[in-house]
């Protein structure tokens, strides 16, 4: 597949791998539309863009997940069809279970999980009507195994795999493609917007997070996954052999993320 002429929806759009999609996307011949909470942010985004034309801004916050329908709606007027949505946004976290509150553990699947679901739901009509459509999803490691201090996250972001997979089965014969974006650590400002156990904002970077994957590489990996219509792709450093663990050696995983101390 190629970008070229293609409406593309990204989440999460005003900072990090929505931001970098945003800025590689623009220059790929494409119309692009970008959403996040944050209007002025995207506008910012915007601006940094190539062929800013074929750019359109749509803010509004996946935890409304009861009014995704309207959201979705307004953003096929916006240039009358929609070929992609990437679903990138969402909020990460870091506390203990022991310490993080019931309704940081429900904003999480609020926002990660149900805004998400809501939202491809919502946009998925107009694929079907016009019999093709990609779903990207960008999940997490944690989406696949667990990591201390991320519970909440990993819950959300597990439950993404088992709707999406069924979507992708249940949808085939309609020509929708789903292909599930599953990063390890990246170098963006994941760790310092995630929740603590009160619902406040760590506002400070994770080691590992810090180390990770330069966003620019990650997100030129992401699109030839894309272009590849790949089901599931792992992209990041050493962690991504978690993968082969969890499935042949659990146990094995499970001592060398303990021991790894990775917060």
């Amino acid at each position: 597949m190629t970008f070229k002429n293609k409406v593309i929806w990204i989440t999460g759009a005003s900072s990090g791998i929505g931001k970098s999609l945003a800025l590689e996307l623009s220059k790929q011949n494409c119309k692009l539309i970008l959403s996040s909470r944050r209007e002025k942010a995207l506008t910012e985004v915007k601006t940094q863009c190539a062929n800013q034309k074929n750019i359109r801004i749509l803010p509004f916050d996946l935890a409304d997940y009861l009014n995704m329908k309207p959201i979705a709606k307004n953003a096929i007027s916006l240039f009358g069809n929609i070929d992609m949505l990437i679903n990138n946004g969402g909020i990460s976290q870091r506390s203990l279970i022991i310490d993080t509150d019931i309704s940081v553990d429900k904003k999480l699947m609020d926002v990660d999980y149900l805004g998400t679901v809501a939202l491809s739901k919502a946009i998925l009509p107009h694929f079907v009507n016009k019999q093709s459509g990609h779903f990207v999803t960008v999940t997490s490691l944690m989406g696949k195994f667990g990591s201390p201090y991320r519970s909440g996250y990993c819950g959300a972001k597990h439950a993404l795999y088992g709707f999406f997979d069924v979507l992708r089965m249940e949808h085939e014969k309609d020509s929708i493609k789903v292909t599930m974006i599953c990063p390890g650590f990246v170098d963006t400002n994941v760790a310092r917007n995630a929740l603590t156990g009160n619902g406040n904002p760590q506002k400070s970077q994770d080691n590992a997070t810090a180390k990770g994957l330069n966003v620019s590489v990650f997100t030129k990996q992401m699109l030839k996954a894309i272009k590849k219509e790949k089901f599931e792709v792992y992209i990041g450093k050493g962690e991504t052999k978690g993968i082969l663990l969890k499935r042949f050696f659990p146990r094995i995983l499970h001592r060398v993320v303990i021991k790894s101390q990775v917060k």
